[in-house]
């Protein structure tokens, strides 16, 4: 299972992003995503799970969920904007893998046996922080995360 992960997009959506995205079989959108015409544009390459953003105020963006969980691969994944508002416990609710955004800063993290995986913004860039997106492989019940540099 190969699952692309974007957030922090802010309505701007890279030729680069949706090359890197291609081969994905869902894409999951960890909010600000900035416009419906993003998600339609994610949706040419694979289904998305989106959630929205602190900046997904307009009448559209309160369309989108708070948080998502979804299982793919076998594995369960809870996904959300902002990893401070997170209100359970993963461990507890049996959750694999945790996806965040808001920070625009990419993080991997393990911690009790749970990934903790922000891709990065892959809209406008932000201070020097890297422009990126993720993609998360799940394969014989591994999980291997990485980040694909869309600064090229």
């Amino acid at each position: 299972m190969v699952i692309g992960v974007i957030s922090d997009t802010h309505g701007k959506l890279t030729k680069q992003a949706l090359e890197a995205l291609k081969g994905s079989e869902i894409i999951i959108h960890a909010g600000d995503v900035g416009g419906a015409e993003i998600l339609k544009a994610l949706e040419e390459v694979a289904p998305v799970y989106a959630v929205r953003g602190n900046t997904d105020i307009s009448e559209w963006g309160r369309t989108l969920p708070m948080t998502q969980m979804l299982e793919a691969g076998g594995k369960t994944i809870y996904v959300l904007h902002d990893i401070a508002t997170m209100d359970l416990n993963p461990q507890a609710a049996n959750i694999d893998i945790v996806i965040y955004g808001h920070s625009h800063i990419p993080k991997e993290e393990r911690q009790d046996g749970i990934l903790y995986f922000n891709p990065g913004s892959a809209g406008p860039r932000r201070f020097r922080l890297p422009v990126c997106l993720g993609r998360i492989r799940v394969e014989n019940g591994e999980i291997d995360a990485q980040w694909i540099n869309l600064d090229r």
